[in-house]
């Protein structure tokens, strides 16, 4: 598997895959704490897009498009107010996640320029991992852990982000290489501030990630990880 497909277990020093574009966590402990933001204060995001103005975005081509045809979304006039729902139907029952357009916009835009060109309809959340961190990783047409679709763009990330139960987040290959590969987390996971948190799942939904969790995994993964039991495919994405 690709060094690209990785994202860290907090609870051990292997790389976990977990990855974007092919992406992952880097090689490192979990930290005691994590810094909150100060009282009164308008967090602003680590990464090097400018996610507290959102009216544009940057969206970098690259050669690693998981599908044919897919167009960089919309880099000016992105909505920065309010939130956006997507429901991605599952084999095993409907997700819904809310989405914070004003927390990560570009993060939002992207995934809703993805749902509008069907980059999502017909594919399998490839990889599950079940110990230390718990997380569903999904987003790869390929399912194999290394597609992406075609393009990276930079972390909206803030050092008090944590990873509780209900979170989705975009996976990774390190700083700034967010594609089309994101993970739901259906409990806790002790995860660095590394990976751009840009929706939540209500809990009808939690309940369904967790339900193809219980079938476990096959272990393929070098980390203790691997693909999901249960096919975990997603039908389909629609807004609201």
């Amino acid at each position: 598997m690709s060094t690209r497909s990785r994202l860290l277990s907090a609870l051990v020093l292997v790389p976990m895959l977990v990855v974007l574009a092919a992406c992952g966590m880097p090689a490192e402990g979990p930290e005691d704490a994590m810094p909150s933001g100060d009282a009164g204060q308008v967090p602003q995001p680590s990464g090097t897009a400018e996610a507290g103005d959102g009216s544009e975005c940057e969206y970098v081509a690259d050669d690693n498009a998981a599908k044919e045809g897919i167009d960089l979304p919309p880099m000016s006039k992105v909505v920065t107010k309010g939130s956006a729902t997507f429901t991605l139907a599952m084999d095993s029952g409907d997700v819904k996640i809310t989405m914070d357009r004003a927390r990560t916009p570009c993060t939002v835009n992207s995934f809703e320029s993805l749902v509008s060109q069907k980059f999502y309809d017909g594919t399998s959340c490839h990889r599950l991992a079940d110990s230390g961190i718990f997380v569903l990783q999904c987003g790869d047409p390929t399912g194999t852990g290394t597609g992406g679709p075609g393009y990276t763009f930079a972390d909206e990330t803030f050092p008090e982000d944590t990873y509780p139960r209900g979170t989705v987040a975009m996976a990774n290959s390190g700083p700034d290489t967010n594609g089309s590969q994101f993970f739901l987390v259906w409990d806790d996971s002790p995860l660095p501030p590394d990976y751009t948190v840009f929706g939540k799942m209500d809990e009808k939904s939690i309940n369904i990630v967790a339900g193809i969790a219980a079938e476990g995994q096959d272990g393929s993964g070098s980390d203790g990880s691997g693909k999901p039991n249960n096919p975990a495919k997603i039908e389909k994405v629609t807004k609201g």
